[in-house]
């Protein structure tokens, strides 16, 4: 019996001759990564416990995001632990203000993942990374700091599941519909504690940031990790990274055609058109078309899901020349520095500011009710995030919906959900 992609980068991290799913293993880790929320609990984990050294320097990565630029006192007091245990440990990748980015779109921009790692995060959203054909799922921040210490961690060897996405793209449809239409079918617990192997034609012509868009959302499937087999656009992104934190252009590992799936799913993408997740959950989803009536306060664009350049770039065709409704909030939040600037330098700045948007410095801010942009009661929001459940992004009474960038551009200019081609 052959493997499946997880299954090989799993066995190569272990010492294991062979590996089944439903198997308990202890796996060597090439990333451990821990953010402002998460990485206090683990480091004050890994005082208590009284180990002195880190199992490596350049492995560890520290990137205050979610609460940064600090907010308040508490979560300036959270962002000083990182810049302090960085600083003891000689830490090469913390990313302070000024640096940083949401770590989801950072570590994969600074050349840190490559193809055929095993990444742990104490964040559920740290399987974006399997767009790079790596293996990459989110822990808990007691076994983040294990990992600080001994550089293992210990975990199920999932099963899989194979979607086989086929045919033409419609227009406006990228990887976040591709992913709301999969969670729409099978459901927030439809993978659960599974692989979700993403293939087809279709995922063969998506560019690494609709990638990433995808193996992004996978845990809002209940997914153990997403995951793509490394390809020619792969090895043309990680070439034009490479050199920057790691050498090297990382481990290209496929599927056998034998390895066994506990499910493989075949979707046909001509039927796909731009899809909004409706509170309150990312299963909840209906056509763009279909919510004219739902009328909003407030429009975020930006996060580890939707926060890249290309869909500021995609935001901004909507939005140019023209003005966000003037009910409406327009808040639009790259992901990193570098972003901000490329946004700058494209000019996109200026047509969100022009549209009447405010423009922000990279943060999580208001995508998990942090700050830049809370909901106050009864309020409604559409946002390029990843969560919609019940108060996510501020009063309980609140409501998040889910969409691409060119929904949530067009809804600003509208004040209401809107498809892309009713202002463009």
């Amino acid at each position: 019996m052959g493997y499946t992609i997880t299954e090989k980068i799993l066995l190569k991290h272990t010492k294991e001759k062979e590996i089944h799913p439903g198997e308990f293993i202890n796996v060597k880790v090439d990333i451990c990564l821990g953010n402002d929320i998460t990485a206090p609990l683990a480091i004050e984990e890994f005082e208590k416990a009284g180990f002195k050294k880190l199992f490596d320097t350049r492995k560890v990565v520290l990137v205050p995001d979610h609460f940064a630029p600090a907010k308040d006192m508490k979560s300036a007091n959270q962002c000083k632990m990182l810049a302090d245990f960085s600083r003891k440990h000689k830490i090469k990748n913390y990313f302070e203000i000024g640096k940083m980015g949401v770590e989801h779109a950072l570590l994969p921009e600074m050349g840190i993942v490559l193809p055929g790692d095993l990444v742990i995060g104490a964040d559920s959203h740290t399987c974006t990374y399997g767009a790079l054909g790596a293996f990459s799922t989110g822990i808990g921040s007691t076994d983040l700091a294990a990992a600080y210490a001994t550089g293992e961690c210990w975990l199920k060897a999932p099963e899989s599941m194979k979607f086989i996405f086929s045919g033409k793209r419609n227009k406006w449809v990228g990887g976040k519909d591709l992913i709301l239409y999969t969670i729409g079918k099978i459901g927030v617990d439809g993978a659960r504690y599974k692989a979700m192997e993403f293939t087809g034609e279709t995922i063969e012509s998506l560019e690494i940031d609709d990638r990433l868009t995808m193996c992004n959302m996978a845990i809002e499937a209940g997914g153990k990790n997403g995951i793509i087999a490394p390809d020619k656009i792969t090895k043309r992104y990680v070439s034009s990274i490479r050199n920057k934190r790691r050498p090297g252009s990382g481990k290209f590992y496929a599927s056998d055609p034998d390895a066994e799936y506990s499910d493989v799913i075949e979707y046909d993408v001509k039927k796909i058109e731009p899809l909004v997740a409706c509170p309150s959950l990312p299963s909840n989803v209906k056509p763009a078309r279909s919510l004219k009536n739902v009328f909003i306060d407030q429009v975020v664009i930006g996060s580890c899901t939707n926060g890249r350049i290309s869909d500021l770039r995609l935001a901004a065709k909507i939005l140019r020349g023209k003005k966000a409704k003037s009910s409406v909030r327009l808040i639009v939040i790259p992901a990193t520095q570098k972003i901000y600037m490329e946004a700058i330098n494209e000019g996109l700045a200026k047509i969100f500011v022009e549209a009447g948007g405010v423009f922000s410095t990279p943060t999580c801010g208001p995508c998990l009710g942090g700050h830049m942009g809370i909901l106050a009661a009864g309020e409604k929001a559409i946002s390029t995030t990843n969560r919609n459940f019940v108060g996510r992004m501020g009063d309980p009474t609140s409501e998040v919906y889910l969409s691409n960038p060119a929904v949530a551009a067009a809804s600003a200019i509208k004040g209401r959900i809107a498809h892309p081609d009713e202002v463009i």
